[in-house]
């Protein structure tokens, strides 16, 4: 008999669960201090993974796979429009490999200096919405 890919058991004491499956709970970041303190779950940890796969430029770390990150370090000297459309295209690819967003919407874009641009959106996830923003040099 071929075992199926919705539940696999081996013995009694070991389960094959779909990644889709899995928990969200993971280590609480203090990324002020620096430090591990503690555990979130649920939408915390959702913040939390918006938070760091923004903050990690895709292709830049050996241990992170070539999907996770974000491209948004060379988006610069373009025009508004231009930039608007680039950058909401790569939050969304970014964060949309993540199976638990479903959807990137209500981007808003707020010029914060002659160099940088504010960008606020709605990450829908399995656990609910997050509101989210990140900070994108325009030039150079």
């Amino acid at each position: 008999m071929i075992p199926t890919a919705e539940k696999v058991v081996i013995g009694e004491d070991y389960e094959i669960v779909d990644d889709s499956e899995q928990p969200s709970r993971t280590y609480r970041i203090d990324f002020k201090t620096g430090r591990v303190i503690g555990f979130v779950d649920g939408l915390e940890a959702m913040r939390q993974a918006i938070y760091k796969i923004l903050q990690t430029e895709r292709f830049d770390y050996l241990i992170y796979s070539w999907n996770y990150g974000a491209e948004l370090n060379d988006i610069v000297g373009i025009g508004t429009q231009v930039f608007e459309s680039e950058v909401k295209r790569r939050i969304k690819e970014a964060l949309t490999w993540d199976r638990r967003i479903t959807n990137v919407t209500g981007f808003n874009f707020t010029r914060k200096d002659k160099r940088t641009m504010v960008v606020e959106f709605t990450a829908e996830t399995i656990f609910g919405d997050v509101q989210s923003e990140v900070e994108v040099i325009t030039s150079v």
